[in-house]
């Protein structure tokens, strides 16, 4: 949970520093994040496959096993990195424009965006380690290295924007420059402890070779989570470009809204990895009774937590939104947001640790339903609807985010209900009996 928290560290810190400089550099960053969220959820939809199948390896004590897999997940996130980086290299510019960035944020965007996207390996290391350290039940290592990127990355923020000393003034490119120059370090640190070994789990080169019963593996229980959860990050992008047609105050406003949430929706996101982890363990051991109980114990420690952090964010959004820029505008239109979203959030946050326990369990297609049709069956065209045909404006946008939210919880759940999650995965040995033979 806390190592979530510490990835969010990366966007507030870059959107606390960029306020200095204006809502424009503000909604550059923002616009930017959501093409970065896209690469990101499909990292992690194929990195916690990879955690599931390490997590029933061990449970199964198959530890060569597990490190197989580990070989596998590495892989196959690091030509996804490459690929994407080369997509936004070469029509990184055409994307913007089919997102209709508002023309005072457009150069600033690009910049931003080419930057991180160039280092998108650096990121995806960090995501191998995750899996790895998850999968033997390790949530320390992650959380140390991911402190470390991160301390490094709020200093940097100041010194590269604003030109501090020695240091050039770079502005926007200054905040994605410092978040790269993190996520180098942190990449370097991950790559040292699976080389080592750390909790038993080691990265072997052997184990890079790609494997076709392996990645078959791999790839039926990633493919669909991250396909579900790629599609609806394409939604948020669509969603961007209905936003961006209200200026850029209005954009400021929505990149701000969605940081804070997400800081509230990070421990929801590290217990459904958590729980997949757990469950993943003890579907291998085929303990069933315990796996509902991680479930039962995962759900409610997060409604409480998110709760209370909604209720914040409903009486004191304005306070919030001061927090990372100064300008009335933007402040009035993330009240309102935070006015109407805020108790859809709770929903939200239960079905993310819910996909935790569908993913334990190698159910993903539901992940992939759910996911899709949160953004492309409600939200993306609600927010159509409501906003420009109905002429809600922008706070037709915030009630699409709403309806999407709760429905489909309500859908989760009854997911839930029906048990199909709490099932072993059957896995072909033959691959790594060799490898377990000479360990």
């Amino acid at each position: 949970m806390l190592a979530n928290l510490s990835q969010m560290m990366y966007n507030l810190a870059d959107a606390f520093f960029l306020g200095r400089l204006g809502r424009e550099a503000v909604a550059a960053a923002s616009i930017a994040f959501n093409l970065v969220m896209f690469v990101v959820v499909v990292g992690l939809g194929l990195a916690n496959a990879g955690t599931t199948l390490i997590a029933q390896s061990i449970g199964a004590g198959r530890q060569e096993r597990a490190n197989f897999y580990l070989g596998q997940t590495t892989l196959v996130l690091m030509v996804g990195a490459v690929l994407f980086s080369l997509l936004m290299t070469v029509f990184g510019s055409q994307i913007l424009q089919l997102m209709q960035v508002p023309p005072d944020a457009f150069a600033e965007t690009l910049i931003y965006t080419r930057i991180i996207f160039a280092a998108l390996p650096l990121m995806f290391m960090s995501f191998v380690l995750q899996a790895a350290m998850q999968g033997v039940g390790d949530s320390v290592t992650p959380l140390i290295v991911q402190l470390i990127a991160v301390t490094l990355n709020v200093a940097l923020d100041p010194l590269l924007i604003f030109g501090v000393g020695p240091f050039p003034r770079l502005e926007v490119a200054g905040a994605a420059v410092a978040t790269v120059i993190a996520r180098g370090l942190g990449s370097i640190i991950a790559v040292t402890i699976l080389l080592r070994g750390r909790s038993g789990l080691r990265l072997k080169l052997r184990h890079l070779k790609p494997d076709r019963q392996g990645l078959g593996v791999l790839l039926r229980i990633g493919v669909p989570a991250s396909l579900g959860q790629g599609v609806s990050a394409l939604g948020f992008t669509v969603l961007q470009g209905v936003v961006n047609s209200f200026g850029s105050a209005v954009v400021a406003a929505f990149g701000i809204g969605n940081r804070i949430i997400n800081l509230f929706i990070m421990p929801a996101i590290g217990l459904s990895r958590a729980t997949s982890s757990l469950v993943g363990q003890c579907l291998g051991a085929e303990q069933f009774w315990k796996a509902k109980t991680v479930v039962r114990y995962a759900t409610r420690s997060i409604l409480v937590f998110i709760t209370l952090g909604m209720t914040l964010t409903f009486f004191f959004g304005h306070s919030f939104v001061r927090f990372f820029v100064n300008d009335p505008e933007v402040i009035a239109h993330g009240a309102v947001m935070f006015r109407i979203v805020s108790a859809s959030v709770v929903t939200f946050a239960l079905l993310t640790v819910l996909f935790g326990a569908f993913e334990g369990g190698g159910y993903t297609k539901p992940v992939m339903y759910l996911s899709v049709f949160r953004l492309w069956g409600l939200r993306v065209p609600l927010a159509w609807l409501f906003s420009l045909r109905l002429g809600f404006g922008p706070n037709g946008i915030w009630m699409a985010m709403f309806v999407s939210n709760l429905v489909t919880a309500v859908w989760g759940m009854a997911v839930l209900k029906k048990g199909r999650w709490l099932r072993k995965i059957e896995q072909h040995d033959e691959f790594v009996s060799a490898d377990e033979a000479m360990s």
